[in-house]
């Protein structure tokens, strides 16, 4: 052999004996003596403590999915046990996140391109907890150490990272938000195989890049401190960090008998960039989803609904969720429409336009300010379940359950409602209500409430600050062209009749309750019906028994055509006193007078009656009324008789009350009002 081959031969010896020099060390080099290292950089860049406190270890394999000769080059396996990720400082719990285990592959050749590429990262039973004490302190948000300045004329660096697939079997996610109330767990498990999107959505024409199915949940706990169950699925973690790519969420949750699914994808999920979600909400009250979802609603009967959520997440200038299109049932109502709610400052903001094609009142009545009609059972459960009693006194006629206004400052409200056909009784058809509820800082206003009823319409304006203590309330209604037939449908006697009711009411008051407003209220009353009928009979049906007796002593049994009835009333602080109440009849002329108390609930009144024909109208003595709304007293007022002509001659210096009257005056076509000879005649 030659000196120059010797030569090279020694040196090839010796390359090759530095390989399996290299190779050995490497093979049975004591990794975990870089743990303390590791754990120091890691800790200092993230700026919380990070260990690896059990063991760390490499193991060289061949690949079998390569060919050739590279099928000869060994990779590393890595594994790292008991890995434990600490909190910031602002945190009093330890641990955010533990890991058992921790295993990867690293393709070595992709070295040579200056790629770190791991085929695939195991995580094995990862247990991760993520708090939030307020709006400011979470353990989610990573506070990097600040790199050192750079030179701006240095290059970015070549080297690149790729992650192609992560694994992991069982984990757990613990949630402990103080801002929401949710103490949660959640329990992730791997589907097995991935499920295509619009296989688990039903939605055929779902976008091609939203990411298959790959994770099941199960959660268990409270949210905002209501219990919640529930399971879901969603996508693959590597399809959290493409910011173009949909990430496919899925989600079936029920808080008692409050059910919240969805279906649809999240965009930029690392940075929460929005939602595009199939919606559907069902329980046993609009009401109780305040505690779920902050969202301040009436109490109703059992609803369901379903609708698109598309919502823009903002943490700085508030979030935007609008609930598109939606359809559903409250009670046995339907209900339709679409509703945005801003997480704006000072306040949330609900805004919208619903519509209900057939609209029982029993169901939406706290919509629209009126009674919920629900029945006494479910009634009797809700108060159970709050722990509170009515406070509706046994002999006050009154309402006197309170208004709630201590929520009506948690958020703002602009909404407008429709209802085409309104269910309120088969005796008293309504019909195309409509309102505009409009709620700021505790002050609500209904600008207007109007519906149609007995051929005629209802419009009002109703405002309650809420904002005051006590609120203050005030109304304004206006009653036109009510057909009395119609008001009373299923009383034969009154399909005799052609005339029509008007009215107009103002009345402002204080307190929480209707019979607290009404006790100190303050406004004016007038009403004006003609060409009425009245009789004993009709009295009995109706259940007046006071009017029963009233007419029985006046006119006996005969039905009596009533031309004209006026009313005038005052109210001051809560007491009723007429202007001018009276009866102009066939046969008798009538006044009413004296008080009624809205704050005590008495009666004081005398019925003066005044007989056109002394044949036909025998009384001749004042009747009185007393007592309580709840049981009122009647009877023949013991003294002299009424002088002939003396009831016509109050009546007629009446002058201002009646003529205030004449405005209510609105005849139907070709026919004559007989209030507005009699009032013009009394004005006169």
């Amino acid at each position: 052999m030659t000196r120059t081959g010797k030569i090279a031969g020694t040196v090839t010896g010796i390359l090759l004996l530095l390989v399996v020099i290299i190779v050995v060390v490497i093979a049975t080099f004591d990794w975990n003596r870089l743990k303390p290292t590791i754990n120091q950089k890691v800790s200092a860049e993230l700026n919380r403590p990070f260990a690896i406190r059990g063991d760390l270890g490499v193991v060289w394999a061949r690949q079998k999915e390569e060919t050739g000769w590279r099928s000869w080059v060994p990779w590393p396996h890595i594994h790292a046990e008991d890995i434990i990720l600490g909190n910031p400082p602002d945190i009093p719990e330890v641990t955010m996140v533990h890991l058992p285990r921790v295993e990867a592959t690293i393709a070595p050749l992709a070295l040579l391109t200056k790629t770190v590429y791991l085929p695939w990262i195991k995580f094995v039973k990862p247990d991760a907890r993520l708090i939030r004490l307020d709006e400011k302190h979470n353990n989610w948000t990573f506070d990097l150490a600040e790199s050192e300045e750079k030179d701006p004329n240095q290059q970015p660096s070549s080297w690149s990272f790729q992650l192609d697939n992560i694994l992991f079997d069982q984990g757990r996610i613990a949630v402990n938000d103080d801002v929401s109330r949710a103490q949660l767990e959640i329990f992730v498990d791997p589907l097995g195989k991935p499920l295509p999107f619009n296989e688990v959505t039903g939605n055929e024409k779902a976008d091609s890049k939203v990411g298959d199915y790959v994770f099941g949940l199960k959660a268990q706990g409270r949210y905002n401190g209501q219990p919640l169950t529930g399971t879901g699925k969603i996508g693959g973690m590597l399809a959290l960090k493409n910011e173009s790519t949909p990430f496919p969420v899925q989600a079936d949750f029920r808080s008692g008998n409050t059910r919240v699914a969805f279906s649809g994808t999240v965009n930029d999920p690392m940075n929460m960039g929005g939602v595009d979600l199939r919606l559907l909400f069902s329980g046993d009250s609009l009401g109780e989803l305040y505690e779920l979802t902050g969202v301040l609603l009436p109490d109703t009967p059992p609803f369901e609904t379903n609708g698109r959520l598309v919502a823009k997440i903002d943490s700085d200038k508030g979030s935007v969720f609008d609930y598109r299109n939606f359809n559903g049932k409250i009670g046995d109502s339907d209900i339709h429409g679409s509703l945005t709610y801003s997480q704006g400052k000072p306040r949330p903001k609900l805004e919208g336009d619903l519509v209900s094609r057939q609209l029982r009142l029993a169901d939406l009545g706290p919509l629209i300010g009126v009674d919920s009609g629900k029945d006494a059972e479910r009634s009797k459960n809700a108060e159970a379940k709050k722990g509170e009693k009515s406070n509706q006194p046994a002999d006050k006629v009154l309402p006197y359950d309170r208004f709630e206004t201590d929520k009506w400052d948690v958020m703002d409200a602009d909404v407008r409602f429709k209802g085409q056909r309104i269910e309120h009784s088969a005796s008293l058809p309504l019909s195309d209500l409509t309102t505009h509820i409009i709620l700021k800082n505790g002050d609500l206003r209904l600008e207007p409430l109007k519906f149609g009823m007995a051929g005629g319409i209802i419009s009002s304006t109703i405002h309650l600050e809420g904002d005051k203590k006590p609120m203050q309330g005030s109304a304004n209604i206006q009653a036109r062209k009510l057909k009395l037939k119609q008001l009373m449908p299923d009383v034969e006697l009154m399909q005799k009749t052609l005339g029509e009711m008007n009215g107009d009411a103002e009345i402002r008051g204080t307190g929480n309750s209707v019979a607290a407003l009404l006790g100190n209220g303050n406004g004016n009353i007038k009403l004006l019906m003609n060409d009425g009928l009245i009789s004993r009979n009709l009295m009995e049906i109706l259940g007046l028994n006071v009017g029963n007796f009233v007419v029985g002593q006046i006119f006996g049994d005969d039905e009596v055509r009533v031309n004209c009835a006026a009313a005038n009333l005052n109210l001051q602080n809560g007491v009723a006193r007429p202007q001018i109440f009276a009866f102009d009849t066939e046969n008798a002329l009538i006044n009413i007078t004296g008080t009624a108390s809205f704050a005590s609930e008495q009666l004081d009144l005398t019925i003066d009656p005044e007989s056109k024909g002394v044949r036909i109208v025998t009384l001749r003595s004042p009747l009185y009324v007393r007592g309580s709304f709840n049981d009122p007293q009647y009877g023949v007022k013991a003294g002299p008789l009424i002088a002939r002509g003396a009831v016509a001659a109050a009546l007629g210096a009446l002058v201002t009350p009646a003529a205030a009257l004449l405005a209510l005056i609105s005849p139907s076509e070709g026919q004559e009002n007989q209030c507005q000879t009699i009032l013009s005649q009394m004005k006169r």
